[in-house]
């Protein structure tokens, strides 16, 4: 789950990272007097997306004009997201930008430190163009903390007040079960400090509970409720919807659907052992998204029942077309019954998802 600019700073506060003076408000009238934080500050929308900076989530003004552009930040849209929590901020003398970051390296499952003197909002730019620019170091994941001489190797002759900074971020990355923990940019001010002018966490879905995270904001309500009755489930923008069982089974039968030139509508994969009433929740989440036009069930019995799945598709009693292949532990009785009501079958998955694309509209 993403954190919000506002939870990482106080993430990274606790542990010892400066960061700048500043208050959340979700509304102009929390906004007290802004010149507390100096002559100017600046206004940052509190939104889950990137590219806030471009897109006119941040604002610097006088402290005097700040409760007029609150109130217009308050009026605005981020990529879709409406602004309702503001950050305001001291405005730091920067003399410069850094980037520091702590995430996982999917390639060797190991957390890898990045770090370099290109910080600021380009940094996609910088890691495009010369990536030769960005150090990096890979530490070991048993090791609870960044030794010295790999704090010294990332910030070179970087100024000594990036050290402890960066030594501290790796340890904030461990504590948090995070998959990411960014500070874009780390600046060094006139006065030689280094401060995180910004915050990027990302905690593990499967930690949120130790965070003490009650619930996960990251998920959309169809994808909270696919949560209640036990099976995976991710929104997509297509039109096909599908069941599978196994994340390779669901993976596979999405790479097909591409191949035959379709677009899923999500993956949902019900696990094993999946009866008749997760089968029927299943197919109704599906048929609630808008859009969806036909769904495919691509189901192999082995802990799992045909019959089963069968009797949850029939109760699901959706309106949209329903293409099924499922194969395997009581497979004759649960096609028996789709062919009792009428549903299509097919003995490959192939075939079934050629089918939905002979359909298209």
């Amino acid at each position: 789950m993403k954190l919000r600019e506002y939870e990482g700073k106080r993430i990274f506060a606790e542990a010892g990272i400066p960061v700048p003076r500043g208050r959340l408000i979700r509304s102009v009238d929390e906004l007290g007097d802004p010149a507390e934080f100096g002559d100017e500050v600046v206004l940052k929308a509190q939104v889950d997306v990137g590219g806030r900076g471009k897109a006119g989530g941040v604002v610097i003004c006088p402290a005097s004009e700040a409760k007029e552009r609150a109130a217009e930040l308050f009026g605005k849209t981020i990529k879709g997201l409406p602004v309702t929590e503001i950050l305001i901020e001291e405005k730091l003398p920067i003399a410069h930008e850094y980037y520091c970051a702590v995430l996982v390296d999917r390639s060797t499952r190991q957390p890898v430190v990045l770090f370099t003197e290109a910080g600021g909002v380009e940094i996609e730019e910088t890691a495009r163009t010369a990536p030769d620019r960005i150090r990096r170091v890979q530490v070991p994941a048993l090791m609870t903390a960044l030794p010295s001489f790999a704090v010294r190797d990332l910030v070179g002759k970087g100024p000594k007040a990036l050290g402890p900074v960066v030594a501290a971020l790796y340890r904030t990355f461990l504590a948090k079960d995070a998959l990411l923990a960014e500070i874009n940019p780390l600046v060094v001010l006139e006065d030689g400090r280094a401060v995180a002018a910004d915050a990027k966490v990302i905690v593990d879905d499967n930690a949120l509970a130790r965070q003490g995270i009650a619930q996960n904001r990251d998920l959309t309500e169809r994808e909270r409720e696919a949560e209640k009755h036990g099976f995976s489930y991710v929104e997509l923008d297509g039109d096909v919807g599908v069941v599978g069982n196994g994340a390779g089974l669901t993976m596979a039968t999405l790479d097909l659907l591409q191949h035959y030139g379709l677009r899923a509508a999500n993956f949902l994969d019900v696990g094993g052992g999946a009866d008749r009433e997760r089968v029927a929740h299943a197919v109704r989440l599906l048929a609630s998204s808008p859009g969806v036009r036909v769904i495919i069930v691509n189901l192999l019995g082995g802990i799992t029942r045909c019959d089963e799945v069968a009797k949850g598709i029939v109760e699901a009693g959706v309106d949209q077309r329903i293409i099924v292949r499922m194969a395997g532990t009581n497979e004759a009785e649960g096609c028996a019954l789709l062919q009792e009501h009428g549903y299509e079958m097919y003995g490959s998955m192939d075939a079934a998802v050629g089918a939905a694309a002979e359909a298209r509209p």
